[in-house]
């Protein structure tokens, strides 16, 4: 029997994991306009590791912030089916990850 433990666990390791490899990212406009280094900004999104009990509740890895070049950043993973239309349970092999990377100002 699956706990919510071994499930949030499972989610967090697929989404560490998503992070790098920079599929499906939707940048803001304020991320696009505002940001000089986008490549550095994914770097420092795949490697952010500063998740606590208030940033990630769940223990699932799908949020964080950020200081990147003066501007606080935030970032979201959703999960959705293939076509992008509805959303899907993050460990079935039907779900498709997007990470959204915004500035804080927009939220």
């Amino acid at each position: 029997m699956e706990t919510e433990t071994m499930r949030a666990t499972e989610i967090a390791r697929l989404n560490d994991r998503f992070r790098g490899m920079c599929l499906d990212v939707l940048y803001t406009p304020g991320i696009q306009d505002g940001i000089m280094d986008l490549i550095g900004l994914s770097v420092a999104i795949e490697n952010y590791s500063k998740f606590t009990d208030d940033n990630d509740p769940y223990g699932e890895h799908d949020f964080g912030s950020l200081i990147y070049e003066g501007k606080k950043i935030f970032w979201k993973i959703d999960y959705y089916d293939k076509e992008l239309k509805f959303w899907c349970d993050p460990l079935s092999q039907k779900c498709r990850r997007v990470l959204t990377i915004m500035l804080a100002e927009e939220y």
